[in-house]
């Protein structure tokens, strides 16, 4: 690491993430936060609740929805920190492996995994199980979460299925981030919940998605987002609809960690007056 990298690691979080948020925005974080980038730092920085120490750990986000009617849990198939343990897991023809604790990884997989197959994975996951998150931006709740790998059953068929993200505030689903390709061709765009497409974006990295048809499930995906939504001040709840049915994809905190740029700066500013920051930040 070069000495120009160890000084910036070792600056104290609030530094840290001022710098990266400048870096990502091309401006400072205003101290009284109003846009949803600014209040998504100011959560990474202050929120400490135990209401949030949960939603960075993939296993307790499924057990904290799975009780939601008419949502999918995608089945756990397999957990340890020791992908050996693999080899002769009966494993289906399509699966995904992700790491428990992080966010971002996942690696899509076929059949049963042999002992050769096995050195490729631990070469693939190197660092997966390692903190980066908290390292590299600061992220509180993935320090929280059991350092292991999961491997799910992989919904549906073929391609990745289309990501449906809600952001909810205050238990109100207000619009609809779609990302599609995710694993190919990645494209993303934004819906308010009436289904009409937005004149906004959410990270120059990827093009826009081409307009889709409203989901046939929509209206139950908007009820379960609310539902799983409706103790929190502000989270964003993924979703899939697959075959006709709603599945459940994971609770999200930070999105984007606060540094994707949203355009214009009038929706940023819009979104962000929809949260209300809590009052009180631990238990």
């Amino acid at each position: 690491m070069s000495l120009k990298r160890r000084i910036v690691a070792a600056l104290p979080d609030k530094a840290y993430r001022t710098l990266k948020f400048r870096r990502a925005h091309g401006r400072l974080p205003r101290r009284q936060p109003t846009s949803l980038s600014e209040k998504v730092n100011w959560r990474i920085l202050n929120d400490r609740r135990s209401l949030l120490s949960w939603t960075g750990d993939k296993l307790a986000m499924k057990d904290r929805a799975s009780p939601c009617p008419g949502l999918r849990m995608p089945r756990t198939l397999w957990t340890g920190a020791d992908l050996h343990e693999l080899v002769g897991v009966p494993l289906p023809a399509h699966w995904v492996l992700k790491p428990n604790g992080s966010t971002g990884a996942v690696h899509r997989g076929a059949g049963r995994v042999s002992t050769a197959d096995v050195a490729a994975l631990v070469a693939l996951t190197d660092g997966w199980l390692d903190a980066a998150d908290v390292t590299h931006r600061r992220e509180w709740i993935y320090g929280q979460a059991r350092r292991m790998f999961i491997v799910e059953e992989w919904i549906g068929s073929g391609e990745a299925p289309i990501d449906f993200r809600f952001f909810v505030f205050g238990g109100m689903p207000r619009f609809i981030q779609v990302d599609l390709g995710r694993f190919t061709d990645h494209q993303r765009s934004i819906y308010d919940t009436d289904w009409t497409l937005l004149p906004a974006s959410y990270g120059r990295a990827y093009p826009p998605a081409p307009p889709i048809p409203r989901p046939e499930r929509l209206d139950d995906m908007l009820r379960i987002a609310s539902e799983l939504g409706s103790e929190f001040d502000f989270i964003r709840i993924d979703l899939y609809e697959v075959d006709g049915e709603v599945w459940f994809g994971e609770f999200s905190p930070y999105p984007a960690s606060g540094l994707a740029v949203i355009e214009p700066q009038s929706y940023d500013d819009l979104w962000g007056s929809w949260w209300e920051l809590p009052v009180r930040v631990a238990d």
